[in-house]
C-alpha cells in the first residue's frame, strides 16, 4: 500500500483523486474512484443546477464513501447558491480552480471541509498559498479539459520548491509507472481525468466513451475555439484539450472570426445537444492512448494503484 500526507488527510487506500469533470463526473463515478480507494470528485459547471448537484452528492454519500467536489472560481460571484449547496453536501474536499480561491477558503473550512486548488503557473502557487487552501494541485497542459500552458514535469518540480503543503499532479497520468513518476518527484499524490473517461460509471455517453477509447495520444488540440462557439466566459489564459474533430479542424486558431460567425457557433451548440462528436467538443488530454478498454473506475483506480506501487519498488534498485 502507498501512504502519503494525501492518504493520511483524508483516509484513503491510494493517493488517487479523481478530476472534477462537469458533464462527465457525476455522482456514480466520483463513489466508484472512492470505492477503489481514493478520492472521487463531482465535476460543477456553470449551467449546473443546485438540485442535480445535490443529487449528484447523494450518491456518494449514500455509499459511506469520501468525495469532493469541484468548483470554478471565475463562476462562482455569478452563482453563489452552487457554493451553499457544496457546503451543505459535506464533502472532504473542495477545490476552487481557474481563479482567485481567496473569498471561498474562509466559508469551506469554516465548514470543516478541506480546500484545494489547481495552479498552472508560480503565480498561481502564491495566490492560492497566501489564500490558505490545504491542497495545491499542479495542473500541466497535457491534462484534459481546461488548462495552463506549462508542462506537468517542470510545473510541477517548480511547484515542489515553492510549496509550504501537500502537491498533487495533474496532467498526463494515466498509468501506474505515471504514478510512481509523480510521486517519486515528490507529489503526495495524482488527480487522474482522462484516465476515467471509459467508465461506464461517467456522465459521458457510449459513444463519447468509444471515440476515447479508439482515441490516440496525438489527436488532442488546446484550443478556446469551443469556449468562443457556445459563448462561455472562460478567462482566455485556460483553453480547453479536447480530441481533435471538423470543427476544431476549421476553427482552431480562428477564434475571432468565429466570434462573428453564428452559424458555426450554432453547430457546436447544437453538437453538444445531439451528441456530435464531429463538431462538439470531446474534452480530453495527452494520455488518451492508454486509454483502450471501459472499465469500472474502481477497477482503474485498483490497477494503477498496484502497478504504481510495483513500479516504485523496482525503481529502489537503481540506488546502490
Amino acid at each position: 500500500m502507498i501512504r502519503t500526507a494525501l492518504t493520511r488527510r483524508f483516509d484513503l487506500t491510494t493517493p488517487v483523486i479523481g478530476a472534477p469533470m462537469a458533464g462527465v463526473s457525476g455522482g456514480e463515478l466520483a463513489a466508484a474512484v472512492s470505492l477503489g480507494g481514493g478520492l472521487g470528485m463531482i465535476g460543477v459547471a456553470g449551467s449546473t443546477t443546485v438540485d442535480f448537484l445535490a443529487r449528484q452528492c447523494a450518491v456518494p454519500t449514500a455509499r459511506a464513501v469520501p468525495f469532493g467536489v469541484g468548483l470554478m472560481a471565475w463562476v462562482l460571484p455569478d452563482r453563489p447558491d452552487l457554493l451553499d449547496a457544496t457546503i451543505a453536501a459535506r464533502p472532504s474536499l473542495v477545490s476552487i480552480s481557474f481563479g482567485d480561491p481567496a473569498p471561498y477558503v474562509g466559508p469551506l473550512r469554516a465548514a470543516g471541509i478541506a480546500v484545494a486548488a489547481q495552479v498552472n503557473t508560480v503565480a498561481d502557487v502564491h495566490r492560492a498559498q497566501a489564500a490558505g487552501v490545504d491542497l495545491l494541485v499542479a495542473q500541466g497542459s497535457e491534462a484534459g479539459g481546461h488548462t495552463g500552458a506549462r508542462a506537468t514535469l517542470p510545473l510541477l518540480q517548480e511547484v515542489l520548491a515553492l510549496a509550504d503543503r501537500p502537491v498533487v499532479a495533474a496532467g498526463g497520468i494515466a498509468t501506474g509507472r505515471g504514478m510512481a513518476a509523480a510521486l517519486a518527484a515528490g507529489a503526495t499524490g495524482v488527480w487522474i481525468g482522462t484516465a476515467l473517461l471509459a467508465c461506464p460509471e461517467a456522465l459521458n455517453t457510449p459513444r463519447a466513451r468509444a471515440r476515447v477509447r479508439a482515441a490516440a495520444g496525438e489527436e488532442t488540440v488546446l484550443t478556446r475555439a469551443f469556449d468562443v462557439a457556445q459563448g462561455l466566459a472562460w478567462p482566455e489564459r485556460w483553453p480547453g484539450r479536447a480530441l481533435v474533430n471538423d470543427f476544431s479542424r476549421t476553427w482552431h486558431g480562428r477564434e475571432e472570426e468565429l466570434a462573428a460567425d453564428p452559424d458555426a457557433r450554432g453547430r457546436v451548440v447544437e453538437a453538444r445537444r445531439t451528441d456530435d462528436l464531429d463538431q462538439g467538443p470531446l474534452y480530453a488530454g495527452e494520455a488518451v492512448g492508454l486509454v483502450t478498454d471501459e472499465r469500472s473506475a474502481t477497477d482503474v483506480v485498483r490497477g494503477l494503484s498496484a502497478d504504481a506501487e510495483q513500479a516504485l519498488r523496482s525503481v529502489s534498485e537503481l540506488v546502490d
